[in-house]
């Protein structure tokens, strides 16, 4: 039963702490637009998506307006393109990529999902034609997110999308260059990636979900980091029940914002994404909770063990509130979208190989990171191959989005603005080269661990 100390809490929540709900995500399956006319599907997946997410954005709205919850972003994500394109006779998949910004614009959304592959164990021609495409995709378009998902516990990691990744989002930082190469963090490289991910840049909607579903992220580091302020002196079994209630508290009020959109919008519930999504705001921010902790600077010895004990509570508390919780469900670590984090990487205490670390535990990986813009094509899939491994070897997923900014130094700083923040650059320090690595291609064998069955 609600009483009125939850309904007074939930508000303090909301006004001082700033808990939201991130992203009502709608996804579409575009499976039955194939057609080998590639004008002929682009209308087909055109009237797909403004038909099926007409109400989307109006019905976001009316929920954060009864119930005073913000809902921060309405994003659609649709069946990875390189599956549902493949029938079309042609050699790139850009105007495929035009014709979902169209439909995202039509339909007033923030974001569009799924011009995507999955090639964890090879590629089709749909696969390569899609990766080819990307550069030029992401810099003719506005709200366009692109994934590729090249490595899995299950089926290892394909080498020679690796090598491709890293000259791809080179690329792809070349042709935004005028805009802070903006495109790359429209991009994301992943292991393990999930198929119902509401989040962006990395959501698409997984071949095995239905027709169409809604699902929910949450956000709420403000939440947690106020619930933990009064626990100075207390030991880490109480901090973890106190991060465990308040996610339950958190994840409640995205269940209620789920199953509410779905019954407006006559659409299936898909799932909660439990992640702790931070913004540049101030008092929203993963690293102010390791800080609350403990840790003087985010990145500071003891960082990873804070991190994966708030990643384990996050996920514990927040099971009990939902009836079906996926996607990536945990603690994200952007640098760009995280004021503490930001802060960090300026005061010195938070490196790149701190963070790869902090991957190890965290719910996803190397996120939003801004680089010098002359890191080489293979350094760049050396770190893609390194944050793969883990994902692999780990079980869980992990992803690059790192953004390599031409004309940038170790100094200098970039605003993407929005809840896409502002990143100083990040140094690479180790300055030797894997390229001989990156060369050899092929696929890294699966682990022991994926023959379960």
């Amino acid at each position: 039963m609600i009483t009125i100390n939850d309904i007074m809490e939930t508000n303090r929540m909301i006004t001082e702490n700033k808990l939201d709900v991130r992203t009502i995500t709608m996804g579409i399956s575009l499976r039955d637009c194939a057609h080998p006319n590639i004008d002929q599907f682009c209308r087909n997946i055109y009237d797909k998506i403004t038909k099926s997410a007409e109400f989307l954005v109006k019905t976001g709205e009316d929920i954060e307006s009864e119930y005073g919850i913000p809902i921060i972003h309405k994003r659609v994500s649709v069946t990875p393109i390189a599956i549902a394109a493949e029938a079309c006779k042609t050699d790139t998949y850009v105007p495929v990529a035009e014709a979902l910004d169209k439909a995202a614009h039509e339909v007033g959304i923030n974001f569009i999902g799924g011009f995507s592959a999955l090639v964890e164990k090879g590629y089709t021609n749909g696969d390569r034609i899609l990766i080819k495409s990307i550069p030029q995709a992401l810099a003719t378009t506005d709200i366009v997110c692109s994934s590729v998902n090249l490595g899995s516990t299950k089926a290892g990691i394909n080498m020679d999308c690796v090598r491709e990744m890293g000259e791809i989002i080179k690329r792809t930082a070349e042709l935004t260059r005028d805009n802070e190469a903006i495109g790359c963090a429209k991009l994301v490289v992943f292991s393990n990636a999930p198929g119902d991910n509401p989040f962006m840049a990395g959501a698409f909607h997984g071949v095995s979900e239905a027709e169409k579903v809604v699902s929910v992220g949450v956000s709420g580091p403000g939440v947690v980091k106020h619930a933990l302020e009064g626990l100075k002196s207390a030991d880490f079994t109480e901090v973890a029940e106190t991060i465990k209630r308040t996610a339950f508290k958190i994840t409640r009020v995205g269940q209620l914002v789920a199953k509410e959109a779905s019954k407006r919008l006559g659409v299936p519930f898909g799932i909660i994404d439990l992640s702790l999504a931070p913004t540049p705001a101030v008092g929203d921010s993963v690293a102010h909770i390791i800080e609350e902790m403990g840790i003087e600077s985010c990145g500071a010895p003891g960082t990873t063990a804070a991190l994966a004990l708030l990643n384990d509570a996050v996920k514990k508390g927040g099971l009990m509130a939902s009836s079906h919780v996926g996607g990536l469900s945990g603690a994200f670590i952007p640098v760009s979208e995280d004021a503490g984090m930001i802060n960090a990487v300026e005061r010195g205490s938070l490196s790149l190989e701190k963070l790869e670390a902090m991957t190890c535990v965290c719910s996803v990986g190397l996120d939003m990171i801004a680089v010098e813009g002359n890191v080489s094509a293979s350094t760049i899939s050396a770190i893609i191959a390194d944050e793969a491994a883990i994902g692999m070897i780990n079980n869980k997923t992990t992803a690059v989005r790192i953004i390599p900014v031409p004309g940038k130094k170790v100094g200098d700083s970039v605003n993407f603005g929005g809840l896409l923040g502002r990143c100083p650059i990040v140094p690479v320090r180790n300055k030797y080269n894997s390229t001989a690595f990156i060369a050899r291609g092929g696929r890294i064998p699966a682990p022991i661990r994926s023959l379960t069955n």
